[in-house]
Protein backbone atom coordinates (compact mmCIF):
# COMPACT_ATOMS: atom_id res chain seq x y z
CA UNK A 1 0.00 0.00 0.00
CA UNK A 2 1.47 3.27 -0.91
CA UNK A 3 1.68 5.98 1.89
CA UNK A 4 -0.93 8.24 1.14
CA UNK A 5 -4.09 5.43 1.68
CA UNK A 6 -1.85 4.48 4.90
CA UNK A 7 -2.08 8.47 6.39
CA UNK A 8 -5.06 9.64 4.61
CA UNK A 9 -7.57 7.42 7.31
CA UNK A 10 -5.75 8.85 10.23
CA UNK A 11 -6.41 12.46 8.97
CA UNK A 12 -9.43 12.03 7.98
CA UNK A 13 -10.50 10.67 11.62
CA UNK A 14 -8.35 13.77 13.22
CA UNK A 15 -10.67 16.31 10.95
CA UNK A 16 -13.59 13.72 12.51
CA UNK A 17 -12.88 15.04 15.99
CA UNK A 18 -12.37 18.06 15.53
CA UNK A 19 -8.87 17.60 16.44
CA UNK A 20 -7.26 19.33 12.82
CA UNK A 21 -4.72 21.72 12.92
CA UNK A 22 -5.34 24.35 10.31
CA UNK A 23 -2.54 26.98 10.01
CA UNK A 24 -3.53 30.75 9.04
CA UNK A 25 -1.42 32.83 7.09
CA UNK A 26 -0.58 36.10 9.01
CA UNK A 27 -0.08 39.11 6.46
CA UNK A 28 0.78 41.32 9.08
CA UNK A 29 4.16 42.16 11.52
CA UNK A 30 3.31 40.95 15.16
CA UNK A 31 1.22 43.43 17.19
CA UNK A 32 -1.55 44.16 19.05
CA UNK A 33 -3.62 44.03 15.89
CA UNK A 34 -2.78 41.76 13.14
CA UNK A 35 -3.90 40.99 9.67
CA UNK A 36 -5.11 37.66 8.53
CA UNK A 37 -7.27 36.74 5.63
CA UNK A 38 -7.73 40.59 4.59
CA UNK A 39 -8.93 40.95 7.57
CA UNK A 40 -7.98 42.98 11.07
CA UNK A 41 -7.74 41.38 14.46
CA UNK A 42 -7.11 42.20 17.82
CA UNK A 43 -4.18 39.46 18.42
CA UNK A 44 -4.65 36.98 21.09
CA UNK A 45 -2.33 34.33 20.35
CA UNK A 46 1.20 35.60 20.44
CA UNK A 47 4.12 35.31 22.62
CA UNK A 48 5.29 38.89 21.95
CA UNK A 49 4.76 39.98 25.14
CA UNK A 50 6.44 42.91 25.53
CA UNK A 51 6.00 44.24 22.28
CA UNK A 52 9.77 43.70 20.88
CA UNK A 53 9.36 41.65 17.54
CA UNK A 54 8.69 44.88 15.21
CA UNK A 55 10.43 47.48 17.23
CA UNK A 56 11.96 49.93 15.15
CA UNK A 57 15.25 49.58 16.99
CA UNK A 58 15.55 45.60 16.67
CA UNK A 59 14.80 45.81 13.10
CA UNK A 60 17.33 48.33 12.29
CA UNK A 61 20.20 45.90 14.19
CA UNK A 62 19.28 43.26 12.34
CA UNK A 63 19.46 45.25 9.02
CA UNK A 64 22.48 46.87 9.54
CA UNK A 65 24.11 43.22 11.35
CA UNK A 66 22.39 41.45 7.93
CA UNK A 67 24.87 44.06 5.80
CA UNK A 68 27.74 43.19 7.90
CA UNK A 69 27.30 39.85 8.87
CA UNK A 70 25.49 38.20 5.86
CA UNK A 71 22.29 36.40 6.36
CA UNK A 72 23.97 32.98 7.46
CA UNK A 73 26.24 31.69 10.03
CA UNK A 74 27.18 29.29 7.13
CA UNK A 75 28.21 26.38 9.55
CA UNK A 76 27.80 25.08 12.56
CA UNK A 77 28.97 26.80 15.78
CA UNK A 78 32.27 23.87 15.94
CA UNK A 79 33.23 24.59 12.54
CA UNK A 80 33.27 27.92 11.95
CA UNK A 81 29.77 29.58 12.26
CA UNK A 82 30.38 30.92 15.94
CA UNK A 83 30.70 34.60 15.15
CA UNK A 84 31.36 37.31 17.54
CA UNK A 85 27.82 38.20 17.47
CA UNK A 86 27.04 35.14 19.09
CA UNK A 87 29.70 35.53 21.24
CA UNK A 88 28.88 38.35 22.62
CA UNK A 89 24.97 37.28 23.06
CA UNK A 90 26.79 34.79 25.26
CA UNK A 91 28.01 36.95 27.27
CA UNK A 92 25.54 39.27 27.59
CA UNK A 93 22.54 36.68 28.80
CA UNK A 94 25.50 35.00 31.07
CA UNK A 95 25.78 38.08 32.76
CA UNK A 96 21.49 38.94 32.43
CA UNK A 97 20.68 35.43 34.15
CA UNK A 98 23.39 35.86 36.97
CA UNK A 99 25.36 32.51 35.75
CA UNK A 100 29.23 32.41 34.63
CA UNK A 101 28.26 31.16 31.06
CA UNK A 102 25.45 30.65 28.80
CA UNK A 103 25.18 28.71 24.94
CA UNK A 104 23.17 29.59 22.41
CA UNK A 105 20.65 26.60 20.51
CA UNK A 106 18.91 26.79 17.20
CA UNK A 107 15.18 26.48 19.18
CA UNK A 108 13.80 26.06 22.47
CA UNK A 109 12.54 22.64 21.24
CA UNK A 110 16.56 21.57 20.37
CA UNK A 111 17.52 23.01 23.72
CA UNK A 112 15.56 21.05 25.82
CA UNK A 113 16.12 17.37 23.90
CA UNK A 114 20.29 18.62 23.54
CA UNK A 115 20.30 18.73 27.42
CA UNK A 116 18.46 16.41 28.82
CA UNK A 117 20.31 13.75 25.81
CA UNK A 118 23.75 15.24 26.70
CA UNK A 119 23.11 14.63 30.85
CA UNK A 120 21.51 11.40 30.75
CA UNK A 121 21.27 7.93 30.01
CA UNK A 122 20.01 4.78 30.59
CA UNK A 123 21.93 4.64 34.21
CA UNK A 124 20.02 7.71 34.87
CA UNK A 125 16.33 9.30 35.96
CA UNK A 126 14.60 11.80 34.79
CA UNK A 127 11.62 13.42 36.90
CA UNK A 128 9.31 15.91 35.49
CA UNK A 129 5.90 18.02 35.86
CA UNK A 130 3.09 16.75 34.09
CA UNK A 131 2.07 19.86 32.49
CA UNK A 132 5.62 20.21 30.97
CA UNK A 133 6.41 21.89 27.65
CA UNK A 134 5.83 19.28 25.10
CA UNK A 135 9.75 19.58 24.21
CA UNK A 136 10.71 18.93 27.71
CA UNK A 137 8.66 15.69 27.68
CA UNK A 138 9.96 14.26 24.62
CA UNK A 139 13.43 14.95 25.71
CA UNK A 140 12.73 13.27 28.67
CA UNK A 141 11.50 10.12 26.54
CA UNK A 142 14.23 10.25 23.85
CA UNK A 143 17.18 10.35 26.37
CA UNK A 144 16.74 6.89 27.70
CA UNK A 145 16.75 7.62 31.51
CA UNK A 146 14.31 6.15 33.48
CA UNK A 147 11.22 8.92 33.17
CA UNK A 148 9.16 9.69 36.20
CA UNK A 149 6.41 12.63 36.47
CA UNK A 150 5.15 14.01 39.72
CA UNK A 151 1.88 16.13 39.88
CA UNK A 152 2.03 19.29 39.14
CA UNK A 153 3.49 21.93 40.95
CA UNK A 154 3.19 19.47 43.94
CA UNK A 155 6.78 19.28 46.24
CA UNK A 156 5.48 16.21 48.15
CA UNK A 157 4.87 14.48 44.48
CA UNK A 158 8.15 14.86 43.45
CA UNK A 159 9.42 13.79 47.12
CA UNK A 160 7.40 10.45 46.59
CA UNK A 161 9.14 10.01 42.81
CA UNK A 162 12.31 10.34 44.12
CA UNK A 163 12.20 8.31 46.28
CA UNK A 164 11.43 5.24 43.29
CA UNK A 165 14.24 6.96 41.61
CA UNK A 166 16.77 4.46 40.83
CA UNK A 167 19.20 6.25 38.15
CA UNK A 168 22.89 7.32 38.78
CA UNK A 169 21.99 10.75 37.90
CA UNK A 170 18.53 12.40 38.68
CA UNK A 171 17.49 15.93 36.83
CA UNK A 172 13.82 17.27 38.20
CA UNK A 173 12.52 19.12 35.05
CA UNK A 174 10.06 21.99 35.08
CA UNK A 175 8.43 25.06 32.93
CA UNK A 176 8.90 28.08 34.84
CA UNK A 177 5.80 29.66 33.80
CA UNK A 178 3.15 27.35 32.74
CA UNK A 179 2.15 28.42 29.45
CA UNK A 180 -1.63 26.76 28.98
CA UNK A 181 -2.33 26.85 32.87
CA UNK A 182 -0.29 30.43 33.75
CA UNK A 183 0.65 29.44 37.24
CA UNK A 184 4.04 29.88 38.17
CA UNK A 185 6.54 26.62 39.32
CA UNK A 186 6.91 26.51 43.00
CA UNK A 187 10.78 26.48 42.51
CA UNK A 188 12.21 26.99 46.09
CA UNK A 189 9.91 24.13 47.11
CA UNK A 190 11.12 22.09 44.91
CA UNK A 191 14.95 23.34 44.73
CA UNK A 192 14.46 22.12 48.54
CA UNK A 193 12.93 18.42 47.93
CA UNK A 194 15.86 18.31 44.82
CA UNK A 195 18.65 19.46 47.28
CA UNK A 196 17.05 16.23 49.86
CA UNK A 197 17.61 13.80 47.17
CA UNK A 198 21.37 14.99 45.50
CA UNK A 199 19.33 15.93 42.36
CA UNK A 200 19.76 19.05 39.87
CA UNK A 201 16.91 20.76 38.86
CA UNK A 202 16.92 22.00 35.21
CA UNK A 203 13.96 24.63 34.67
CA UNK A 204 12.55 25.73 31.42
CA UNK A 205 11.75 29.07 31.66
CA UNK A 206 10.39 30.29 28.18
CA UNK A 207 7.57 32.06 29.40
CA UNK A 208 9.00 33.83 32.41
CA UNK A 209 12.06 36.01 30.64
CA UNK A 210 10.98 39.19 30.40
CA UNK A 211 7.68 39.32 32.38
CA UNK A 212 9.04 38.49 35.84
CA UNK A 213 11.75 39.90 37.86
CA UNK A 214 12.09 43.22 38.02
CA UNK A 215 14.71 43.32 35.18
CA UNK A 216 13.26 40.60 33.19
CA UNK A 217 14.94 37.53 34.38
CA UNK A 218 12.95 35.88 34.68
CA UNK A 219 11.56 32.95 37.57
CA UNK A 220 15.15 32.62 38.69
CA UNK A 221 15.33 36.43 39.69
CA UNK A 222 11.88 36.39 40.53
CA UNK A 223 12.68 34.06 43.07
CA UNK A 224 16.61 34.84 43.54
CA UNK A 225 17.66 31.19 42.66
CA UNK A 226 21.49 31.15 42.72
CA UNK A 227 22.97 28.91 40.59
CA UNK A 228 23.54 26.02 43.43
CA UNK A 229 20.13 25.62 43.47
CA UNK A 230 18.95 26.02 39.63
CA UNK A 231 22.07 24.69 37.74
CA UNK A 232 20.15 24.18 34.87
CA UNK A 233 18.58 27.27 33.26
CA UNK A 234 17.05 27.46 29.67
CA UNK A 235 15.18 30.33 28.17
CA UNK A 236 14.12 31.13 24.59
CA UNK A 237 14.52 34.29 22.02
CA UNK A 238 11.39 34.13 20.39
CA UNK A 239 8.89 35.11 23.47
CA UNK A 240 9.53 38.31 25.61
CA UNK A 241 12.70 38.81 23.36
CA UNK A 242 10.45 39.18 20.14
CA UNK A 243 13.42 37.67 18.00
CA UNK A 244 13.91 33.43 17.58
CA UNK A 245 16.28 30.71 18.99
CA UNK A 246 17.20 29.65 22.50
CA UNK A 247 20.08 29.38 25.24
CA UNK A 248 21.01 27.67 28.41
CA UNK A 249 22.90 29.44 31.01
CA UNK A 250 24.48 27.75 33.80
CA UNK A 251 28.17 26.79 34.97
CA UNK A 252 31.38 26.42 33.39
CA UNK A 253 31.57 22.82 33.18
CA UNK A 254 28.29 22.42 32.56
CA UNK A 255 28.14 24.77 29.06
CA UNK A 256 31.73 23.17 28.44
CA UNK A 257 29.86 19.37 28.98
CA UNK A 258 27.36 20.52 26.51
CA UNK A 259 29.67 21.89 24.13
CA UNK A 260 31.55 18.62 24.10
CA UNK A 261 28.13 16.68 24.06
CA UNK A 262 24.95 18.15 23.27
CA UNK A 263 24.32 16.45 19.87
CA UNK A 264 21.50 19.29 19.42
CA UNK A 265 24.19 22.06 19.52
CA UNK A 266 27.09 20.02 17.99
CA UNK A 267 25.43 18.78 14.78
CA UNK A 268 23.36 22.04 13.12
CA UNK A 269 23.95 25.65 11.58
CA UNK A 270 24.76 27.85 14.20
CA UNK A 271 21.68 30.96 14.23
CA UNK A 272 22.19 33.34 11.60
CA UNK A 273 24.89 36.47 13.79
CA UNK A 274 22.54 39.39 12.78
CA UNK A 275 19.55 37.51 14.45
CA UNK A 276 22.07 37.15 17.64
CA UNK A 277 22.77 40.94 16.60
CA UNK A 278 18.73 42.11 16.71
CA UNK A 279 18.78 39.85 20.04
CA UNK A 280 21.36 42.31 21.40
CA UNK A 281 19.12 45.10 21.19
CA UNK A 282 16.30 43.30 22.31
CA UNK A 283 17.73 42.21 25.72
CA UNK A 284 19.38 46.11 26.57
CA UNK A 285 15.23 46.95 25.72
CA UNK A 286 14.06 44.22 27.81
CA UNK A 287 16.49 45.36 30.63
CA UNK A 288 15.74 49.16 29.90
CA UNK A 289 12.21 49.88 29.34
CA UNK A 290 10.87 48.22 32.65
CA UNK A 291 7.37 50.17 32.01
CA UNK A 292 6.53 47.16 29.47
CA UNK A 293 6.74 44.92 32.13
CA UNK A 294 4.37 47.08 34.04
CA UNK A 295 1.85 47.92 31.08
CA UNK A 296 1.84 44.04 30.47
CA UNK A 297 0.72 43.87 34.25
CA UNK A 298 -1.44 46.45 34.07
CA UNK A 299 -3.28 45.05 30.99
CA UNK A 300 -4.04 42.00 32.48
CA UNK A 301 -5.88 43.72 35.84
CA UNK A 302 -7.46 45.51 33.02
CA UNK A 303 -8.54 42.23 31.19
CA UNK A 304 -9.22 40.66 34.32
CA UNK A 305 -11.90 43.61 35.18
CA UNK A 306 -13.43 43.73 32.15
CA UNK A 307 -13.96 39.90 31.68
CA UNK A 308 -15.63 39.53 35.21
CA UNK A 309 -17.61 42.48 34.70
CA UNK A 310 -19.02 40.77 31.32
CA UNK A 311 -19.95 37.55 34.04
CA UNK A 312 -16.71 35.56 32.26
CA UNK A 313 -14.81 32.66 34.61
CA UNK A 314 -10.76 32.97 34.13
CA UNK A 315 -8.73 30.28 35.35
CA UNK A 316 -7.58 31.18 38.82
CA UNK A 317 -3.49 31.65 38.62
CA UNK A 318 -1.98 29.16 41.09
CA UNK A 319 0.55 31.99 42.44
CA UNK A 320 -0.62 34.94 43.41
CA UNK A 321 2.07 37.07 42.28
CA UNK A 322 1.99 39.77 39.52
CA UNK A 323 2.73 40.10 36.80
CA UNK A 324 1.80 36.82 35.71
CA UNK A 325 0.42 35.31 32.69
CA UNK A 326 -3.18 34.34 33.18
CA UNK A 327 -5.04 31.27 31.05
CA UNK A 328 -3.55 30.95 27.89
CA UNK A 329 0.21 32.25 27.04
CA UNK A 330 -1.05 34.74 24.91
CA UNK A 331 -4.05 36.00 27.31
CA UNK A 332 -1.61 39.08 28.31
CA UNK A 333 0.08 39.90 24.79
CA UNK A 334 -3.60 40.67 23.38
CA UNK A 335 -3.88 43.43 26.08
CA UNK A 336 -0.26 45.13 26.05
CA UNK A 337 -0.83 48.33 24.00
Amino acid sequence: MNIDSQLQPVLQQRHDANLYRVRRVLESPQGTRVTAGGKTYLAFSSNDYLGLANHPEVIDTLRRAAGNCGVGSGASHLINGHSREHHQLEEELAAFTGRPRALLFSTGYMANLGVMDALLGNRDTVVQDRLNHASLLDGGKLCGAQFLRYQHADPGSLATQLQRASGRRKLVVTDGVFSMDGDIAPLPQLAGVVRQHDGWLMVDDAHGFGVLGRNGGGVAEHFNMPPDELPVLIGTLGKSFGVFGAFVAGSEALIEYLIQFGRTYIYTTALPPAIAAATRASLKLLQQESWRREQLAARVEQFKRGATALGLTLMPSATPIQPVLLGDEALTRAVAG
